[in-house]
């Protein structure tokens, strides 16, 4: 993994925006690189990244306002979100180091998704929460991922996630 550059924070070649190279980061030093915001957001810190890998851990599945949250229960069917937004912040993460703006992901599968545990609210320390790029085809990338509790496995699976420009969306002749 990365480390911090003698512990300072570099100017993204573009937007102004400050990155640390790897290292723990909190919320604040990449939550403007994912769409999600106030209590969805539920990553609470990047422990370390590389090219491939990322490891953020979140202690929200504690919270009463967690917005997954349904009769009180979080269920551990969520862990894929939690999988997903720490994609995000690796996207994010990769192209705010090269200079650019990360392109919206949208997640368009999951596969061999094993859960391990029925629900989350109860468990008392801080998830692990760990993804590596498997496969980067430009426009769409597919991660393995895994989120663990005190050192057990909670849930495992693959997602792929791909952008969609508003070509994509409107078509290439919009007149």
């Amino acid at each position: 993994m990365s480390k911090i550059i003698d512990g300072e924070n570099r100017k993204a070649a573009s937007h102004g925006r400050t990155f640390i190279e790897s290292g723990r980061m909190e919320r604040q030093h990449w939550q403007q690189l994912i769409p999600h915001r106030g209590t969805m957001c539920l990553l609470d810190a990047v422990v370390e990244w590389d090219e491939q890998k990322i490891h953020a851990a979140s202690a929200s599945h504690r919270r009463a306002d967690n917005p997954l949250r349904s009769e009180g229960v979080l269920r551990s069917v969520h862990l894929c979100e939690y999988a997903a937004q720490a994609m995000a912040v690796h996207g994010g993460l990769l192209a705010q180091r090269a200079g650019k703006i990360a392109a919206p992901g949208f997640l368009v599968s999951l596969r061999a998704v094993k859960l391990h545990i029925a629900r989350i609210d109860d468990l008392v320390h801080a998830l692990d929460v760990h993804a590596e790029k498997l496969l980067d085809g430009g426009g769409s990338w597919q991660y393995a991922f895994r989120v663990e509790h005190a050192g057990a496995l909670l849930a495992e699976g693959r997602a792929a996630v791909m952008t969609q420009t508003s070509q994509d969306i409107f078509g290439a002749d919009r007149r």
